[in-house]
């Protein structure tokens, strides 16, 4: 990426950090404020999206869901990864044949399709928020997991590890001193590229009618209302659309310019 794509990428970011964080900042209006005579109103100055059904303004409730939309994914992607770290670690010291065991097992739960996985564990939870959050997180742990487990057996199979071994160095002190400073890097990356795929599969749940329900501002199920309309009200669902296409890949390149700076 050339240095003018990371700062655009960094700026759009930042507002993306402002609308989760202090949406009444961008948008001061309410994302639930109903006004039926503004029904299906076109992109103008007064409603730079639009209106839905309701009247309620579509700028305003994708600038507010910005916060549903990324605590989604930012908590799937926390459970994910802590599921897989604790694996990784574990198979990283375990002996050759439980490591071999749990990549077995991993192997087989990487290859369900995330969203199928995702759809089987709302099937036992049931639908929403919550539910969605744990069927996302544990439908992509298991392919954090096989990357984190690769990194970590690397690490404990180097020269570093057999110098520390050699020094007498504990396993604490292995792990504090040669595991933890060097895996720190690589789960950041995993966690800017995770945040962008997790927001995309809890779209997908809300946008089926399994995660966040409406009337709440989240992006999946402003899309799933709007779709009823799309033949004339197009702006319901192609704003709501972009802003998941734009946080996905405003993460995926922040995810890929630190994996970047730590090759």
């Amino acid at each position: 990426m050339t240095r003018t794509g990371k700062i655009v990428a960094a700026l759009f970011m930042g507002i993306i950090a402002i609308a989760a964080l202090f949406p009444s900042l961008l948008a001061p209006g309410s994302p639930l404020a109903v006004h039926p005579a503004d029904a299906f109103g076109s992109p103008s100055l007064q409603h730079p999206f639009g209106t839905d059904e309701s009247g309620r303004d579509i700028y305003t409730r994708v600038v507010h869901g910005t916060a549903d939309s990324l605590t989604i994914g930012l908590a799937a992607t926390g459970l994910g990864m802590g599921i897989a770290v604790v694996l990784g670690v574990i198979t990283a010291f375990a002996p050759r044949w439980l490591d071999s065991v749990i990549l077995r097992g991993l192997e087989v739960l990487y290859a369900i399709p995330t969203l199928l996985m995702a759809l089987i564990i709302i099937a036992f939870t049931g639908p929403g928020t919550t539910p969605a959050i744990i069927a996302v997180g544990l439908s992509t742990a298991p392919g954090y997991a096989r990357l984190i487990r690769t990194h970590l057996r690397t690490l404990v199979n180097s020269e570093m590890f057999d110098a520390a071994t050699v020094l007498g160095h504990s396993t604490w002190l292995k792990v504090r001193n040669h595991l933890i400073p060097n895996t720190l890097t690589t789960l950041l990356a995993l966690i800017t590229l995770g945040i962008g795929q997790a927001v995309i599969w809890a779209s997908a749940l809300s946008f089926l009618g399994l995660g966040t329900p409406p009337p709440a501002p989240e992006w999946g199920a402003m899309l799933a209302s709007g779709r009823t309309y799309l033949h004339f009200a197009w702006w319901m669902t192609v704003f709501p659309g972009l802003a998941i296409v734009a946080v996905a890949a405003g993460a995926t390149l922040l995810g890929r310019s630190v994996t970047r700076r730590s090759a």
